[in-house]
């Protein structure tokens, strides 16, 4: 129970609200950004992907752990629990990260939406390019 007191605790001060619920608008207002947003987590090997092929391209992306803090999460579950682009993976109980967040507001899950690879394509490391070193790998 003191754990979920700690919880609403974080969320209210992101919101300063009871609701519970954190506001985007002015998440992406405390930062001043235009850009796109990719929610993940470090344990996941897709967002791993995504993130080794940003790197040195902040001016275009800003990577957002999910795993970090309640704040970083709760903005996520949001999204999440509000989008019709996340339906399928709650159905098969997947987290739905990476998440991409467009400047327009549009979500996807689609790592090429934002002109990047997804994990296990074609153009995707192999796990002998992870062993020599290859870039992005």
């Amino acid at each position: 129970m003191r754990y979920f007191a700690q919880i609403m605790d974080a969320i209210r001060n992101h919101t300063g609200k009871e609701t519970g619920r954190p506001n985007l608008q002015e998440a992406d207002n405390e930062r001043g950004e235009a850009m796109i947003k990719i929610y993940g987590m470090p344990t996941c090997p897709y967002c791993d992907y995504v993130h080794e092929q940003i790197k040195g391209r902040e001016d275009e992306f800003r990577y957002i752990n999910i795993g970090e803090n309640i704040r970083n999460l709760a903005i996520f579950m949001k999204i999440r629990d509000n989008n019709p682009v996340f339906d399928h993976c709650k159905e098969v109980g997947d987290v739905g990260i990476p998440a991409f967040v467009f400047e327009d507001g549009r979500v996807s899950i689609d790592p090429a939406d934002a002109g990047l690879i997804e994990y296990g394509k074609a153009d995707a490391c192999s796990v002998e390019d992870h062993k020599s070193g290859r870039k992005g790998c």
